[in-house]
């Protein structure tokens, strides 16, 4: 039995790096494996919200020939805010390590550096463009358990639109503008959600989710409350990266309107386009009054129920070709 080291996907500024993961204690127990079915992908999900934490692990990065060292938080969580001395950009591998019974545990992810000229697109994930039923928490706890990461379904025309965004303003292929899903689900939840991305060809993206959860009782509310949680995500990013522009994708299903109307109204320069999907069969009378008031902060809206729409908007304000 070896501990896991789960690294997530890193970002960097003009002078900071930040690089996060979770260390969990030795186990037998193997990874969630993306084609099981029914049952046995059930028994996979709630194994995620089972796995058990390392807490004050010695853990170590490896950064311009350079050993840095920490120790994982109380949860097992662990971050290296750092300060930046590098000329790349895009996307840059880095490593983590720990050393366990004379043996070194390590582990590779990446990290986005985007140029400051470019467009940040931040999503949430659920029913925004993985259709989850949050306003049904029985449906939704179904799918989560029944239906594995292949027979998930998402929106239709979504991957077009999210590609068409990422490359808003590039001529180079090599050099796309930079993507942030943010959620309310958990960091257990990680792999899954970047399988899923991959499957239906999402752009590459840096996932902010919430604190991890490490017992059966808690995975019974996976994805419930806290959405200061989301918009103090949000908030960091847009004070991680002042000088990008950023168009904000969420649902009318929970909280996220009323977020990034709070979000534009700290960043007044900063939003250009805010997108909310209808997810009931009529639109809610509280979201249209929100958008109208964001159209008077000059932030242009668009509330639609297919991604065809939002589409047709994003072309007609020239954000994408």
């Amino acid at each position: 039995m070896k501990p896991i080291i789960k690294l997530y996907r890193g970002y960097a500024n003009e002078q900071e790096l930040i690089v996060m993961g979770h260390v969990f204690l030795p186990t037998r127990k193997v990874e969630y494996d993306f084609q099981d079915k029914n049952f046995k992908n059930a028994s996979s999900i709630i194994g995620m919200y089972r796995m058990k934490t390392w807490a004050n692990a010695d853990i170590y990065l490896e950064h311009n020939q350079k050993t840095i060292h920490t120790r994982t938080l109380i949860d097992g969580y662990f971050k290296f805010c750092i300060p930046l001395n590098q000329d790349d950009y895009g996307w840059v591998e880095y490593e983590v390590s720990l050393n366990y019974k004379n043996e070194t545990i390590s582990a590779k992810e990446s990290y986005i550096r985007p140029k400051v000229d470019h467009l940040g697109i931040i999503s949430d994930i659920d029913d925004t463009f993985l259709v989850s039923y949050t306003l049904n928490p029985l449906r939704k706890l179904y799918h989560l358990l029944f239906r594995n990461v292949n027979r998930r379904k998402i929106f239709e025309d979504v991957t077009i639109h999210y590609q068409a965004l990422s490359q808003s303003g590039r001529n180079d292929h090599q050099e796309l503008n930079t993507f942030f899903y943010v959620s309310s689900s958990e960091w257990n939840l990680y792999r899954f959600i970047v399988k899923f991305t991959e499957i239906h060809q999402l752009p590459k993206a840096v996932l902010l989710l919430k604190d991890i959860k490490t017992s059966l009782t808690q995975f019974f509310w996976t994805g419930r409350g806290g959405h200061n949680h989301k918009f103090e995500k949000i908030k960091h990013i847009l004070e991680f990266y002042p000088n990008l522009k950023y168009v904000l994708i969420g649902d009318d299903s929970q909280e996220d309107p009323y977020l990034y109307e709070a979000i534009s109204k700290i960043f007044p320069l900063t939003i250009q386009a805010i997108y909310i999907r209808q997810t009931a069969e009529h639109k809610k009378k509280k979201v249209i009054k929100t958008l109208q008031n964001l159209e008077s902060l000059s932030v242009e809206v668009c509330y639609f129920k297919k991604s065809k729409e939002a589409i047709a908007h994003s072309k007609k304000i020239g954000l994408i070709n």
